[in-house]
């Protein structure tokens, strides 16, 4: 089974940019989506075009044009449930979970922190509330989670760290001290445990043409169960793929 994840940065835009070819070329079985930006409707019409694809979209209640998930899965999973059940933090669309027979597949566009971080006490609760509701879901069976996780783990990840730690959102150590609970509890970052000493970033800031110099930032990943990690076969970042300031993320794993 291969699953990928992909930040789109505007489902409808991406459309016109080579979007189905892309994902023809990678041939997910499950494709997740993030920031899709578009309510309900306006992501089932643009994803309508995704023959061979059951959809399953989130979107925000609080703003329109904002944040929201989707995940495209060629066989039905079991079950499929948005957001994680409180209220604070389920109004912008921001997780979609399907599950399947050996687990279960979390879709989430975690919160950005903000310009002047402004929005990092608010990043930090959703940090601990999302952590209870995965602790919740693996008492059921073993849980994957991919998407856009908003911070960079360590100086490997991010292309200046020393200009960056605490002072831009996305690598302040609330935010590290955030993903690191995550691994604590048993997932696994599964780019960086099959490539411990690989350098290779999944998003780029548009405004300072940073793709062309690859000043980039790794803030896209599958953290997988520590259960399952030994059927992973493959954890790439695909950054040939362009059409967004992030590019997708992958696993091949022995999944049904």
């Amino acid at each position: 089974m291969k699953l990928v994840s992909w930040n789109v940065n505007g489902i409808r835009a991406i459309m016109k940019k080579e979007f189905q070819k892309s994902v023809a070329d990678m041939a997910p079985d499950v494709l997740c989506l993030q920031e899709t930006k578009a309510q309900l409707e306006d992501a089932k019409t643009a994803l309508t075009v995704m023959d061979g694809y059951n959809s399953y979209i989130n979107y925000s209640k609080a703003r329109k044009g904002y944040s929201g998930t989707a995940i495209l899965s060629k066989t039905e999973p079991l079950n499929v449930e948005h957001d994680m059940g409180v209220e604070e933090h389920d109004q912008e669309g921001r997780i979609v979970m399907a599950e399947f027979e050996e687990f279960q597949l979390v879709n989430v566009y975690t919160p950005n922190s903000g310009s002047g971080l402004k929005r990092l006490d608010y990043r930090q609760d959703w940090d601990a509330s999302f952590l209870d509701y995965l602790k919740k879901l693996e008492k059921k069976k073993p849980v994957i989670v991919c998407g856009d996780l908003n911070v960079a783990h360590t100086e490997m990840d991010i292309a200046r760290p020393k200009s960056n730690y605490n002072k831009s959102a996305g690598y302040t150590q609330a935010e590290i001290d955030g993903l690191e609970k995550y691994l604590d509890y048993g997932l696994v970052d599964s780019f960086r445990a099959q490539h411990p000493d690989e350098v290779k970033y999944s998003y780029w800031n548009q405004m300072f043409k940073s793709r062309e110099r690859n000043v980039g930032w790794r803030i896209d990943y599958f953290l997988v169960n520590e259960s399952l990690m030994p059927k992973v076969n493959k954890a790439e970042i695909h950054n040939e793929y362009y059409g967004s300031d992030h590019c997708p993320v992958s696993i091949t794993a022995d999944l049904k």
